[in-house]
């Protein structure tokens, strides 16, 4: 058989003579099937398909750490948990990029990419994502292109433009401080340049890199990167894990602003969100405390470190940050295994979403498993939007 040239938890794709073989190697016991052609996506992020008719799901980790807690311990935690959702059938596992925050340790994005895809052996696993205005798009191009040539078809490339970090972090990764973003369509430009094949007369490669044609998407939480996507024909990110506000709005303009492309024949939307699944609607509320704190700690500019679950939020929060934080994680999906497939069949029908990236922040590991493998099982009964 020939090149892996992608794989998610679902399937992988291999080329032999001009072919697509599909080979579907886990606990759902798909058999293998040749496909000569897939009509309505293009030849990079397109061939992302699920024999399911369910929601595809995947899993953004932060790579939280609890307090006193070593770095090494909770990466340890973040590869355990990415191994886990490979065997649930989960399409990709991101990383963020976030600096010189207390509390989380995804500072160096490419590097947990190639350690967690060393673990793993058929999930994609990719960066959500890589803060494009943070980094120079060759160094982008070469990591990336490393992380592909070593994990053929397994990595993906997330961008977004916000700095991951405070204005002093601005500062130490050079970025200059006027910096609004608005430069973050020629940056994106720049990479894909590398990313693709040669151009006669280009004086700069990416080695590892160029004509790796490692999928991208962008990620954003306002019309900005909405319509950038649309305009390039790439697929979209939407944060409603922390920016749920915004999220009908993109998601609408994404759709029909949305240009075909060589990378993608429709618009392809993910939706990040918050979802929490337990036993019951109250076990799952009790856990939600957790991330709970995690944003209130955010909002008084404090350390936020995984803190254990408690009873109440009432004696730790006034009602200013109650209503800040409940902002924030308006769009959280949280409950029992019924409740849960409500929202989430909500959120697909009125977002539109082709996938959902779930965020769940759990104290335990154990309820974090338990929570995914809840949310794998509604998954495969929910029902994508016309």
């Amino acid at each position: 058989m020939g090149r892996t040239l992608l794989s998610d938890g679902l399937l992988t794709l291999s080329r032999a003579g001009g072919t697509f073989i599909r080979v579907c190697a886990n606990e759902w016991g798909y058999d293998a099937v040749c496909v000569s052609s897939f009509p309505h996506l293009g030849p990079t992020f397109g061939n992302l398909i699920s024999m399911s008719n369910g929601l595809a799901v995947s899993v953004l980790d932060l790579v939280g750490m609890r307090t006193g807690e070593s770095a090494g311990s909770a990466i340890s935690r973040s590869v355990q948990l990415a191994q886990h959702v490979e065997q649930l059938g989960y399409r990709r596992f991101w990383l963020a990029e976030h600096h010189s925050i207390e509390g989380l340790a995804c500072s160096a994005t490419a590097v947990l990419i190639g350690h967690v895809a060393e673990a793993t052996s058929t999930i994609r696993v990719g960066s959500g994502g890589v803060m494009l205005p943070n980094h120079a798009p060759l160094v982008v191009a070469e990591q990336f292109g490393t992380l592909d040539a070593m994990y053929p078809g397994r990595i993906d490339l997330g961008l977004g433009r916000a700095p991951g970090g405070d204005f002093h972090t601005m500062r130490a990764l050079r970025r200059d401080h006027r910096q609004t973003g608005d430069d973050f369509p020629a940056l994106l430009g720049e990479l894909r340049a590398y990313l693709d094949d040669t151009r006669e007369g280009q004086a700069v490669r990416a080695i590892p890199g160029q004509g790796s044609h490692v999928p991208i998407t962008l990620l954003g939480s306002s019309a900005f990167s909405a319509q950038l996507a649309a305009a390039e024909g790439l697929p979209f990110a939407f944060a409603a894990h922390f920016a749920p506000e915004y999220l009908y709005a993109a998601a609408r303009l994404y759709r029909g602003s949305f240009r075909p492309s060589d990378v993608l024949n429709r618009p392809h939307l993910v939706v990040a969100v918050q979802v929490i699944a337990a036993e019951t609607d109250a076990a799952a509320r009790r856990l939600f405390t957790t991330p709970q704190q995690r944003f209130l700690r955010l909002i008084r500019n404090q350390p936020v470190e995984l803190l254990p679950p408690v009873d109440s939020m009432e004696e730790i929060w006034n009602d200013f940050e109650r209503a800040a934080v409940e902002n924030k994680l308006g769009a959280a999906i949280v409950g029992s295994k019924a409740t849960v497939k409500a929202r989430l069949e909500k959120l697909v029908e009125e977002a539109s979403a082709d996938e959902v990236i779930v965020v769940t922040d759990t104290y335990e590991l154990a309820d974090r498993f338990r929570s995914y493998e809840l949310v794998a099982e509604v998954a495969r009964d929910v029902a994508l939007a016309a």
